[in-house]
């Protein structure tokens, strides 16, 4: 798999031809936003979201309800954090993707448990597509019984929302060796007859539970007759493909087709091919929550760009630091959300201020190991120096 930049056409250091390839464990959920159709994402927290939307959508996945083994010992509670981070969301999106392996053994229990969680996530409906998990006892009546109402054959079915056309498919019930996914030749019949009455500029987004596209192939991280599945797609202009199973944050843009699989907010797993097999993997208890996360999107009619943002459920510091060393501030710039508190201590022999450019905010001299503290309240971007050393300079950028 390419995971280097072959034609960066619009300097943002996405390969819009080629593979993109983003390893992100810092794992996070999809605030997916659908700006016309084309891909695109940030992490949270790191860049600012989209201002306006004609349509704002979450996709979670892999909750594994009744895990309990050392990787994460209550997905329980990552999963009610996970509600959290989305009914915090300044605006509650229109619906719920959840994208399969909602339980982790299928069991009446755990769906019952997932379900009571989820039934508190303030959004307008959640949608889902099984993972392997959720069909392993009595095929996939269990699954099917709950969530299969006013859909076709094993449980796929569309919708239609705000001009977007989205497709929910079933790629876990018949796996092929080495546990490929597979959609089958009703499905996919049923997928071609789907979408033929629609206009080649309809935005479209896929959702199902391995990825559509192979992402290591001796893992079973992919399906088999996925490449047909997307062969029906070439003619749309914008079409965005969202998946789980991986457990892991990662993109990829081919031609027309934006391919994004979201965190797990059970478990991590490894990077493909970086150890011996797939499976839970135990990181240090203070790292697991930044492994795991959820995602959102929006959609902006009429313009050309889907807007992909993943969130980890690492909780946000109150509080930020700034070195003031050797002549420069560490780090130069730094990007917090409102109500951050950023203190700057002086680890120089000489004496220092901060002081912003906008007369924002200013700190007295500060001696060795002295220190100043500004708590930022409104979103902005600050730029600022020391006034008695002004080449020094930093750049502080304050998110919603």
């Amino acid at each position: 798999m390419s995971s280097f930049i072959l034609h960066d056409h619009e300097n943002d250091g996405i390969d819009r031809r080629g593979f993109l390839h983003c390893m992100a464990w810092a794992g996070t959920g999809l605030l997916v936003s659908l700006t016309g159709g084309v891909g695109r994402s940030q992490t949270l927290g790191h860049g600012q979201h989209p201002a306006q939307a004609d349509l704002r959508f979450v996709q979670i996945s892999d909750s594994h309800i009744g895990f309990n083994k050392e990787a994460n010992k209550d997905v329980t509670a990552t999963l009610q954090e996970a509600v959290a981070r989305i009914n915090a969301l300044p605006e509650p999106p229109a619906f719920l993707l959840h994208t399969g392996d909602i339980t982790h053994l299928s069991k009446p229990e755990e769906f019952d448990t997932a379900q009571q969680i989820l039934k508190g996530c303030k959004v307008g409906e959640i949608f889902y597509v099984p993972g392997e998990h959720d069909v392993l006892t009595g095929n996939s009546q269990a699954y099917l019984e709950r969530y299969g109402r006013n859909t076709k054959g094993d449980g796929w079915y569309s919708f239609d929302q705000k001009g977007v056309h989205f497709i929910g498919l079933v790629n876990v019930l018949n796996l092929k060796a080495g546990g490929l996914g597979s959609l089958g030749r009703d499905q996919l019949e049923w997928l071609a007859d789907d979408l033929k009455g629609l206009s080649s500029s309809t935005p479209v987004v896929v959702f199902a539970h391995v990825p559509l596209w192979t992402v290591y192939e001796e893992w079973g991280w992919g399906t088999e007759d996925g490449i047909e599945a997307l062969a029906y797609l070439k003619r749309f202009g914008s079409v965005t493909v969202l998946n789980g199973h991986i457990h892991q944050t990662m993109q990829k843009v081919e031609g027309n087709i934006t391919f994004h699989t979201a965190a797990s907010t059970a478990f991590p797993q490894p990077k493909p091919g970086s150890g011996p097999s797939p499976g839970p993997m135990k990181v240090p208890a203070g790292q697991l929550r930044s492994l795991l996360g959820l995602t959102g999107v929006k959609y902006v009619r009429g313009n050309r760009q889907l807007a992909i943002l993943d969130e980890s459920l690492e909780p946000e510091s109150a509080s930020q630091a700034v070195n003031i060393d050797n002549f420069s501030f560490s780090p130069a710039a730094l990007t917090v959300r409102a109500g951050t508190e950023v203190t700057w201590t002086n680890r120089d022999d000489i004496p220092h201020n901060v002081v912003s450019t906008d007369k924002s905010f200013a700190s007295p001299v500060l001696d060795t190991d002295e220190k100043f503290t500004h708590r930022f309240t409104e979103p902005a971007e600050h730029a600022y120096y020391c006034s008695i050393h002004p080449k020094m300079t930093g750049k502080l950028i304050v998110l919603q």
